[in-house]
């Protein structure tokens, strides 16, 4: 609490001093579940790998030990156990080795080279959807002389994916999880972001699909924080309406009204 208080001073501060009302110059997006998502199930896509190499799974069954796996190794290593000494393949790999462990798959020979393959079968755009609205958003907002940046908990290979789906060029820089070694909600990364940008917190926005991550994180920071809530699911009634967006088609025009 302590913490917060002290952002929420700085915040107020900010708008005594007039810097909340400085034009905005830069947006900050997250990537997953915002500008694209993973196009079929995991399930799906580890059991097709899987029959590459000869073998015969369930997606459902493969579905349910991935989302095991996942939150085992989240809880265990968070961030992709930066700190204990991991990265962002290992990590994965780790995952996916114990997602068909679970499976009744032993052959360690053979978890490895799944694990390896998934690992970068992933920086493929067939595994990859840009959700319908996302570069319309992105060529709007330049043309309004924004200048954009991403802030995502994700690994190293977000450049390369952005790349394959043709969004990279939309971006002045990148800040990974991974990369900046810590993730959100931890405030440090929107910081190691602000410092890219240049500028007060107040003359940037940021648009994500996490309540926490995406919202109020950033405003804890004095960033102008935007909540996509595609399918109306976000339950959190202390969020303004001007603050919610149903579709990236709405966020220029939110934005224009931070503009000088």
């Amino acid at each position: 609490m302590l913490y917060l208080d002290i952002r929420l001073s700085h915040v107020c501060g900010l708008i005594s001093a007039g810097v909340m009302h400085a034009s905005l110059r830069w947006v900050l997006w997250d990537v997953k579940d915002t500008l694209l998502k993973v196009r079929a199930s995991v399930g799906e896509q580890y059991c097709k790998e899987a029959e590459r190499l000869g073998l015969s799974l369930s997606p459902e069954e493969v579905d349910a030990a991935f989302h095991q796996a996942y939150k085992q190794y989240s809880s265990r290593y968070p961030n992709y156990g930066i700190a204990q000494g991991l990265d962002g393949q290992s990590w994965w790999m780790g995952v996916v080795r114990d997602t068909f462990s679970q499976c009744r798959v032993q052959d360690p020979a053979l978890l490895n080279t799944v694990a390896h393959n998934l690992y970068h079968n992933f920086c493929n755009a067939e595994n990859w959807e840009v959700f319908p609205d996302s570069k319309a958003a992105l060529e709007r907002c330049s043309s309004l002389g924004l200048k954009l940046g991403v802030v995502s908990n994700f690994d190293s290979r977000l450049e390369a994916i952005l790349q394959v789906c043709g969004l990279r060029s939309h971006f002045s820089f990148l800040i990974t999880s991974e990369e900046a070694g810590v993730a959100k909600p931890n405030t440090a990364i929107f910081d190691q972001a602000l410092q890219k940008c240049g500028v007060h917190a107040a003359n940037v926005a940021h648009i994500g699909d996490h309540y926490v991550n995406d919202y109020l994180t950033p405003r804890s920071l004095g960033i102008h924080g935007f909540l996509l809530d595609r399918k109306n699911k976000n339950n959190q009634h202390n969020i303004p309406s001007e603050h919610r967006l149903n579709s990236l088609k709405e966020l220029p025009s939110r934005l224009q009204q931070h503009m000088d």
